[in-house]
């Protein structure tokens, strides 16, 4: 048997992580039909800098490293995450998104000299079966590029917890803020170069809108990757991940009951084939982190 070291309050903490990024998804395809998705997530972050930057302190010699955790988690993965939610669903993006753990397993394989094994690579093989049939779908006809840029996102997001871990004594919050601060203006230039509308979203734009904008900015960024970036900081990376089995059923619950989107046959194989096989790629706890010391 596995055993988790894990204080009840950080299991709480886990677990309300997970309940917010699932529901973002729906608050996420909610604020995209008023607003461009990288022009959102500009926003978003130029929130989350005005919100945080009085109160956190400067991270004196980690520029760099917060800087390049804006190009990746900041402008990179977000970017990505929402253009392709733009052209799928959310209860697709919450399943497919959970590629972010073979990804992290194969990081460890290349990066770390973690032997892969054959347990781990079925769990690849069946976590991308899964995504591969729910792209079977009839209804993902047309969609495919922007499932790829979903997938590309979760393969983004793994590396950049990598960034983050590597970041050691930084308050998360110190991060949230300065990595806000650093992505926006790489948001705001490719939003002017790849996409237009902006100022008539602005002019369009209403109380759900903005309100999703707000919970993007305070209660995902804020709240949620505050937790996340204090935790993992506490805890390995293969510790936490096991966690993230929970987005997908938050994201699939709010799809439906707040989206009406429908769950199908295939979405629920599919998603189950995906959490089998990250479960069994977690259960093989994967070295995608420093080594024990260097854990705060």
């Amino acid at each position: 048997m596995i055993h988790f070291a894990i204080a009840p309050r950080d299991v709480a903490a886990f677990v309300l992580v997970m309940a917010i990024w699932g529901f973002n998804f729906a608050v996420v395809k909610t604020a995209l039909e008023t607003f461009p998705p990288i022009f959102m997530t500009a926003l978003r972050f130029a929130m989350v800098a005005a919100v945080l930057l009085p109160f956190v302190a400067i991270p004196r010699g980690h520029f760099l490293g917060v800087f390049l955790v804006s190009v990746t988690l900041g402008f990179l993965h977000f970017s990505l995450m929402f253009t392709g939610l733009d052209g799928i669903d959310a209860s697709t993006a919450a399943i497919a998104i959970q590629l972010q753990v073979p990804f992290a397993a194969l990081l460890a394989a290349f990066v770390f000299g973690d032997k892969l094994g054959w347990r781990r690579a079925l769990g690849m093989a069946t976590a991308f079966a899964g995504v591969a049939v729910i792209a079977g779908e009839p209804r993902m006809a047309g969609s495919y590029l922007s499932l790829g840029l979903v997938v590309t996102a979760a393969m983004i997001f793994a590396i950049s917890n990598i960034q983050v871990k590597k970041l050691g004594t930084l308050n998360g919050w110190t991060v949230a803020g300065w990595m806000s601060f650093f992505a926006v203006p790489q948001l705001f230039a490719a939003s002017l170069l790849l996409e237009d509308g902006q100022i008539e979203a602005l002019r369009a734009a209403d109380w759900l809108a903005w309100g999703c904008i707000v919970y993007n900015a305070i209660v995902v960024m804020v709240i949620g990757y505050g937790l996340w970036y204090r935790l993992l900081r506490r805890y390995e990376v293969n510790t936490a991940m096991p966690f993230t089995l929970l987005v997908p059923l938050f994201g699939v619950m709010t799809g439906v009951l707040v989206l009406g989107e429908t769950l199908d046959l295939s979405l629920i194989l599919g998603g189950l084939l995906t959490i089998v096989g990250v479960g069994i790629i977690i259960l093989r706890r994967p070295k995608v982190v420093a080594p024990e010391a260097d854990r705060v």
